[in-house]
């Protein structure tokens, strides 16, 4: 009978140890995340050192990181970085750029708030586009100040549904806006050569730039647009009628 060393793991072991499944230990081997394991015959035997890297990346995904960058991130660490700020920079660049407060209550609360508006389609709707999450009979909005604002465009007139549509479009743009602003640090401030130490930094130097060129650009354009509809309004007002 095989004889196994401390602390060493057959692939169900480790898959076990991990809480994944085996198909996922697998998986990570073949996608280069894992490490091969040490072999005796046809056995493979897993160590500590391997345990150790499937929790972290159960734990960076857990944190929003695709595989790809969760592989980028641990070729940087067997480069000879320093994990520490290898994830220091992951905590600076995956931060949250708004400080939105959430806000949680029933079902019933929120039908309470657009009586007559809630339907599945539009819970739906709300879901896919991150403003709540559902868990049971709670629901979690991502923004108590966008929550407030829909439910007075909503007390004021307008259709939740038409509400939903317009922050699909403006989450359309939203995104766009950020891919550009992303690209251009990419190539004229991060560029080829990329010093850790230095990156998270630059980002927390440049976030509030970003924030406020979107905040006032987004603020005079509604000056255009509020200015060009109420002239619309007097020129109706002044022609006479037929």
């Amino acid at each position: 009978m095989l004889a196994l060393v401390s602390d060493e793991y057959r692939i169900g072991e480790l898959a076990e140890a991990a809480g994944v499944p085996v198909r996922t230990l697998r998986y990570y081997q073949e996608r280069k995340l894992l490490p091969p394991p040490r072999r005796v015959g046809r056995i493979g035997l897993y160590s500590e050192d391997h345990l150790a890297r499937l929790r972290m990346i159960g734990s960076l995904l857990d944190r929003g990181h695709t595989l790809e960058g969760i592989r980028e991130l641990l070729g940087a660490w067997e480069q000879g970085r320093d994990i520490g700020t290898v994830l220091g920079v992951e905590k600076a660049v995956t931060a949250p750029w708004s400080t939105e407060t959430p806000v949680t209550m029933s079902l019933t609360e929120l039908a309470a708030l657009f009586p007559g508006e809630i339907r599945t389609e539009t819970v739906a709707d709300a879901v896919a586009m991150g403003h709540i999450e559902i868990d049971g009979d709670r629901v979690t909005h991502w923004s108590r100040r966008q929550l407030d604002a829909t439910v007075a465009l909503v007390r004021a007139g307008v259709p939740l549904e038409d509400v939903l549509a317009v922050s699909r479009e403006l989450q359309r743009g939203m995104d766009e806006l950020a891919a550009r602003f992303v690209g251009l640090i990419t190539r004229h401030v991060v560029g080829e050569r990329i010093d850790l130490d230095s990156l998270d930094d630059t980002i927390s130097r440049l976030r509030p730039g970003a924030q406020v060129s979107v905040e006032a650009g987004f603020a005079r354009a509604m000056d255009r647009q509020v200015r060009a509809a109420i002239d619309e309004v007097l020129a109706r007002l002044a022609t006479p009628q037929e």
